[in-house]
């Protein structure tokens, strides 16, 4: 892990207000984290990576979000498209795509979206002919590697890999979305592209193991800290400006707006909500580090357990994200609107997010767990 972070996130928070507003491919940010050796983490050092453990990577993409969860998102999708290759891939495999990240320094983005059949696959002798097209392709715009599936005409599917930069492959600039601007979540469509037979990870047909679906966990997991560093980004925001440029309400009956009851109240309701949040995202960076060295050992069992954990934090996560990036406005009250400030980020960014994933279906999964025992079901929101 770099020992010292603190000009980069600094950066990235100078820049994060202007980017927001103009949306689009962040280059030369993703330069900065690629330089910053973060592509790094996750790779074994048998490969040339650092290998570092699943806590501190989560911790890492939850710190970024704190000035920029656009692109925390990119980088912690980046690490889970090595997670996809370190479950589904063979020695051989994990041995080529992942020395070859770290030769070119390469981005990974994903095609994976399997509520997506949009994108068809064709058995060849050589392997499958891809046609179609793929939506939330988070991180592919700019990335040298992709992960992807692709379904057969019997409505199995295939997972593999591909080189982003070739032909037949386009990645679309059509991500518009209120917030996350910059996660690069567009479309991107294949014409008469092979995938080649050596590069498939997990053949139509093929049943997952239960660490085969701790993929899914790891997104989710991701997701859970983007809404912590939300969290904890509006209420730094808030802190700076209510010490410096806050004024006391007229009836407040103090002198300055640090010592109003109730703006004392709001940061210690926002305090509480995020301590829990972290707590329990920590628990669950923890389980799923266990979870994962399990490797193919891993039962039913134990994974189902990963997912509630999981799942519980992403719970209180969502709703801390939301909470801090609401209670900013009261904090800053009506000077805080300046939209050069661009505060409306914080709140527009967690939105976007946690859209994806309905928390009244989060609970009511969480609560058969509870009340039944019954197993959280292994897709892609567990």
């Amino acid at each position: 892990m770099p020992d010292d972070l603190a000009p980069l996130l600094a950066e990235l928070r100078r820049t994060a207000v202007e980017r927001d507003k103009r949306g689009g491919h962040a280059a030369e940010e993703k330069a900065l984290l690629q330089q910053a050796g973060l592509l790094r983490l996750s790779i074994p050092k048998v490969d040339g990576g650092d290998e570092r453990p699943w806590p501190e990577i989560f911790a890492l993409v939850r710190r970024v979000a704190t000035v920029d969860s656009a692109l925390a998102h990119l980088l912690a999708f980046h690490h889970l498209q090595v997670a996809t290759l370190r479950i589904y891939g063979n020695a051989a495999q994990q041995r080529h795509w992942l020395s070859r990240t770290i030769a070119e320094g390469g981005w990974w983005g994903n095609a994976v979206n399997p509520l997506d059949p949009g994108l068809t696959a064709v058995a060849r002798p050589d392997g499958y002919l891809l046609d179609g097209r793929k939506s939330f392709c988070s991180g592919t715009r700019g990335s040298r590697f992709m992960t992807l599936t692709a379904r057969l005409a019997d409505g199995s599917s295939v997972i593999g890999v591909v080189q982003t930069d070739q032909p037949g492959i386009v990645v679309h600039d059509d991500w518009d979305p209120i917030g996350q601007r910059q996660t690069d979540s567009g479309s991107v469509s294949f014409r008469q592209v092979l995938l080649q037979r050596a590069d498939v990870l997990r053949a139509h047909g093929a049943v997952p193991s239960a660490f085969h679906t701790l993929r899914n966990s790891f997104g989710q997991l991701i997701l859970a800290n983007l809404f912590v560093g939300i969290a904890i980004g509006a209420r730094d925001e808030a802190r700076d400006f209510a010490r410096t440029q806050a004024r006391s309400w007229v009836a407040s009956g103090v002198q300055r707006a640090t010592e109003d009851p109730y703006t004392l109240q709001r940061f210690g309701e926002i305090q509480v909500q995020i301590a829990a949040a972290e707590a329990l995202a920590d628990r669950a960076a923890t389980a799923i580090q266990t979870s994962f060295e399990r490797g193919p050992a891993l039962t039913e069992r134990e994974r189902a357990e990963t997912a509630v954990a999981i799942a519980e934090a992403k719970v209180i996560a969502h709703r801390a994200g939301l909470f801090a990036s609401q209670e900013l406005f009261e904090v800053v009250g009506a000077r805080g609107t300046r939209a050069s400030l661009g505060y409306d980020r914080f709140w527009r960014n967690v939105r976007t997010h946690t859209l994806h994933d309905p928390i009244d279906y989060k609970l009511a999964m969480l609560g058969r767990w509870a009340l039944n025992g019954e197993y959280p079901p292994p897709n892609m929101y567990t």
